[in-house]
């Protein structure tokens, strides 16, 4: 009688959940929560809005800068030695948050620190699971960024309810013991060699099958010369762009928009929550209808749907549309989050897809930081967000134009 040994399960699949994971307590907690500590915060210390920001919009900037670096190391020492490396310096930032006297002990706790550690979220997690499947990549990458927008709607109402309950301080501690823990427990599973683990996840990748080719026999483009030299290389800036400022800006604002409207903390941490759970459904939803139609008319939907979503949010005057705002611009988000990496790869190839990630999300959080530091700053200045919420309208809008005239690099044999 013979025996036949079961497939193990496929090791992409388990890549997959530790980015799940990552994203999960990175994103989901790091900087969607931010807002909801925002007016605790300013109400003890008295700080500016602009001022307090300031932390936030600086460490997209720390990322970006040092992001770029994290995407040409991708490429060389892998993904795994990055984020055991570097991914504990959220948590580092949680602790240190929660010990700050002064202004720029929080700028820098939250700036440096924070920066330091989101700088690894992005291009090691997205590497990885892209170097493992060629079909269904955006499905995966789907189910990866979901792990933001599951964390996004659990953090904010969870911090909401450990600030009023205990503290500003003791829901900063809580969030950086939590995120050493998971931090690092992800970081052992994400491989990003499927070369040297297993085989690349193709066709039947579920199956774990031994007879599939290598990936770096599948990468079936030839890498692309100068890629910053080239019109779709702008286009994507400008998209990477569109999409940094108006997440940025509306995630760090929207909790402290909404008590400003007179209603309370808890209400700010739900709608903050809302965008990130409704996010769920862009992320999964778009990734699959990506694999069957292209990027090209997804993101222009999406960016469309953001572009509605503000202008709602600009007139809100009731709790309900603001709870509509957070689903629609949530959704919106979740889209644009799979799809802009996706789009990327479609164009550029695999080949140094670490480093281009690298310069585009440099771009995008350039953006991030612009737009968020200036809701404050225009908050301070003018005592509402009303002129920030039309630029984002008008970029949102911007984001959308570039997406239609996106094209898909023609594959090669």
């Amino acid at each position: 009688m013979v025996v036949r040994e079961k497939p193990s399960l496929f090791r992409g699949y388990y890549v997959v959940a530790a980015g799940f994971g990552i994203w999960f307590i990175g994103w989901g907690s790091y900087s969607i929560s931010f807002g909801v500590f925002l007016k605790p915060i300013i109400a003890e210390f008295g700080w500016s809005r602009a001022d307090a920001t300031l932390a936030y919009s600086s460490m997209f900037m720390v990322q970006a800068t040092i992001g770029i670096l994290m995407g040409w190391l991708t490429d060389r020492i892998g993904s795994r030695s990055l984020m055991l490396w570097f991914g504990s310096f959220i948590g580092i930032s949680y602790l240190l948050l929660s010990q700050v006297n002064d202004l720029w002990q929080f700028q820098l706790s939250y700036a440096l620190a924070g920066g330091i550690g989101t700088s690894v979220l992005n291009i090691p997690v997205i590497v990885a699971v892209s170097r493992w499947f060629r079909k269904g990549q955006g499905t995966m990458l789907g189910i990866v960024q979901a792990g933001a927008g599951i964390g996004g709607f659990i953090f904010p109402p969870l911090s909401g309810w450990i600030i009023l309950s205990y503290g500003w301080r003791e829901a900063y501690f809580s969030l950086g013991i939590c995120t050493l823990v998971i931090m690092f427990i992800c970081g052992l599973y994400l491989r990003s060699d499927p070369v040297k683990a297993e085989v690349s996840g193709k066709e039947d990748a579920g199956a774990g099958a031994p007879t599939q080719k290598p990936a770096s026999q599948e990468r079936v483009q030839p890498p692309v010369r100068r890629p910053m030299f080239q019109g779709a290389f702008w286009m994507l800036m400008g998209i990477y762009g569109s999409f940094g400022f108006c997440r940025a800006t509306f995630l760090a604002h929207i909790a402290a928009h909404t008590q400003d409207l007179g209603f309370t903390l808890s209400d700010g941490a739900f709608i903050t929550a809302l965008i990130s759970g409704s996010s769920i459904a862009g992320r999964v939803g778009t990734g699959r209808l990506s694999d069957k139609l292209g990027n090209r008319a997804a993101l222009a939907v999406s960016f469309g749907i953001t572009t509605m979503a503000i202008l709602l949010a600009l007139e809100a005057d009731r709790l309900w549309m603001l709870y509509l705002f957070g689903l629609a611009f949530g959704f919106a988000w979740g889209a644009q989050a799979v799809l802009r990496f996706t789009a990327t790869s479609e164009v550029f190839g695999l080949s140094s897809l670490g480093f281009l990630l690298g310069l585009l999300s440099f771009i995008e959080a350039i953006a991030a930081m612009l737009g968020s530091y200036l809701g404050g700053y225009v908050f301070d200045l003018f005592g509402n967000y009303r002129p920030i919420f039309w630029a984002g309208v008008c970029i949102a809008a911007l984001g959308g134009a570039l997406s239609f005239f996106l094209k898909p690099r023609p594959r090669t044999s």
